[in-house]
């Protein structure tokens, strides 16, 4: 291995290192107190549900026509490539990733919004196998193309239907300056060829909170996975799962609570599921008392597992008083 003296002598001393991010640090600054300066209030309020055309900067990024979201991306990149060919060494301050096809960096972001600008590589995505499902989130997404062309569809659900649900396909053609904005819950954009780099600043917002993501195979329509739709649910159900996967039986009282609040279904079915592995006596009460619930979503699933469970093992019906 050959090591760079600069990089060697950073063993030593990384002053010089830490000096050189603190500056990036203060470019970024610069530039969030410029151009930048309605963009996290802005953005908080679009996660909130507030309609792009009442926040001023998010709409001229996004609006047909005009050059506002060009001007307002190359400036930050302009701002870095000085900064970085000053002091090498350093790291944009901003959350950022790249692999063999795509390249994020993210802008600003809240609880329930995000403001990134993409870069998706052509070669890359010839590389790459053809999709065989799609993933409908429940988000909404608006992406404005700053530079390049591709070719792709926007595929909708027509109709959900157990088990799946039907699809339907339309051709899509992006080119510079074109504004592309879809329901992520019953669109999906999947794109088939980009001719060299695809460049692209996409503004998102989660829905609903409570919402699934499923993900549909293209062939026939049938689901092949869903998940929460939110970060939280997914680590909550992780961390139910571990519980149940590590025996932990002091867990239940807590987990047949988590059963019993509203929220996520999903989250709430995996918690009883874990409870009743467990410990028979606490998940049994808890999906005892879930049956009884005839507005809660899950007293359908519940009465039917209760009954099917109380067949298997009679011993059960003395857990818990029958539903009303």
């Amino acid at each position: 291995m050959q090591i760079r003296p600069e990089l060697d002598a950073l063993r030593r001393d990384d002053t010089p290192q830490r000096q050189a991010q603190a500056r990036l640090v203060e470019d970024l600054a610069r530039w969030r107190a410029g151009p930048a300066a309605p963009l996290d209030t802005e953005l908080a309020r679009f996660g909130d549900g507030a309609e792009l055309d009442d926040l001023p900067l998010l709409s001229a990024l996004f609006a047909p026509g005009e050059t506002a979201a060009e001007d307002f991306a190359a400036e930050l990149v302009a701002r870095f490539v000085a900064a970085l060919e000053r002091d090498p060494l350093g790291q944009v301050p901003l959350r950022h990733y790249t692999d063999d096809l795509v390249t994020t960096l993210m802008l600003a972001r809240n609880a329930r919004s995000t403001l990134t600008l993409q870069a998706l590589d052509g070669t890359g995505l010839a590389r790459r196998a053809a999709p065989v499902s799609a993933g409908f989130p429940p988000s909404e997404a608006i992406e404005r193309v700053l530079a390049g062309s591709a070719h792709g569809e926007v595929v909708s659900i027509v109709a959900a239907r157990p088990g799946g649900a039907d699809l339907s396909s339309a051709e899509l053609h992006l080119r510079a300056g074109d504004v592309h904005r879809r329901d992520g819950s019953r669109e999906a954009l999947i794109l088939h060829s980009v001719a060299g780099s695809l460049v692209t600043l996409k503004l998102q917002r989660r829905t609903a909170s409570n919402a699934v993501t499923h993900e549909y195979r293209l062939a026939d329509g049938a689901l092949v996975h869903q998940a929460a739709g939110n970060p939280r649910d997914s680590r909550l159900e992780l961390t139910a799962a571990l519980l149940g996967r590590m025996g932990r039986t002091d867990a239940a009282p807590l987990l047949a609570a988590m059963a019993e609040e509203t929220g996520s279904p999903a989250l709430r079915w995996q918690a009883l599921r874990e409870c009743l592995a467990l410990d028979s006596a606490a998940g049994f009460a808890a999906l005892s008392q879930l049956a009884r619930r005839g507005e809660d979503p899950l007293c359908g699933p519940a009465g039917a597992l209760r009954a099917q469970l109380i067949e298997t093992y009679p011993q059960l019906a003395g857990v818990a008083s029958c539903p009303a």
